[in-house]
């Protein structure tokens, strides 16, 4: 089992990107579960058809410790396997807690045995933060294999490479490693051009570059899928070519993150200090 994260700055669109993608990795026989490490408990909601699924947080809080493995995991398209992390009450606590339990709960309730036969886990996690909870899938090696999804945007460049310092640093003790940036367009001029000359400073790969295309948003307030609301159009297949980009991926790497002053430079070459 592949045990994959994706990170990336905050509204960048990554449990968009996340959801999309499995659907695609549905299509190839992969049997996928999906961890939603954000607190606001959206990650899964375009695979279950726009239902807002109960948190394994809120499900501790209302049932006590003695909980079943379908009391917080349920199906959702293409016989996927949907988890809600969650978090505390607005205000109090850590949210990072919700993805330590979460994961460790899951665990105790063997959704990672064999028996299960899944070909991939995905934790979706919250933006771009590197510390604390949130870093768990990258500081105890939950997750192997990291996915960044940015844009020519500035401050997502920015993030990316933040996220890189936090790969590298527990890259030796956790086992993680990045499987490459993914695209997720803004329309900026040059964007191509520009991630991959960041993937190659950070010697990695630009494992994919998804255009922008409204029929993401028309797909969400369906509460689907793109491949699921229309698997006809063109951006339905390039999830399709994302989903078989990271099925065939064995280019994985620790990464080399930038200094503030070099990337800065790389965004002048591309103009967006201009």
């Amino acid at each position: 089992m592949r045990k994959i994260a994706v990170y990336g700055k905050g509204g960048i669109g990554k449990s968009t990107t996340t959801q999309n993608t499995v659907a695609g990795l549905v299509e190839l026989g992969r049997k996928v579960m999906v961890v939603g490490c954000d607190p606001k408990a959206d990650s899964t909601r375009l695979l279950l058809g726009g239902l807002h699924q109960k948190s394994v947080l809120d499900t501790l809080r209302e049932e006590g410790e003695d909980v079943e493995l379908d009391e917080v995991r349920k199906p959702g398209y293409g016989n996927t396997l949907c988890v809600e992390s969650g978090g505390p009450e607005p205000g109090v606590g850590c949210a990072g807690r919700g993805i330590i339990t979460s994961i460790s709960l899951l665990e105790q309730l063997g959704a990672y045995e064999e028996s299960e036969q899944l070909d991939y886990a995905f934790y979706d996690v919250l933006g771009d933060v590197v510390c604390g909870g949130f870093a768990m899938p990258i500081r105890e090696g939950k997750a192997k294999e990291i996915y960044i999804v940015t844009s020519g945007e500035m401050m997502a460049m920015y993030a990316a490479n933040n996220i890189c310092r936090g790969i590298q640093k527990y890259a030796e003790s956790g086992g993680v490693r990045l499987g490459g940036l993914i695209c997720n367009s803004r329309k900026v001029d040059r964007e191509a051009d520009m991630i991959q000359a960041l993937a190659e400073k950070l010697g990695t790969q630009m494992i994919y570059f998804l255009p922008r295309d409204n029929m993401v948003q028309r797909a969400e307030l369906n509460r689907k899928t793109v491949i699921e609301y229309d698997p006809t159009c063109e951006q339905a297949d390039h999830y399709r070519n994302l989903a078989n980009a990271i099925d065939a991926n064995s280019n994985v790497v620790v990464p080399t993150p930038m200094k503030n002053d070099d990337l800065e430079h790389l965004l002048v070459k591309f103009g967006l200090y201009e």
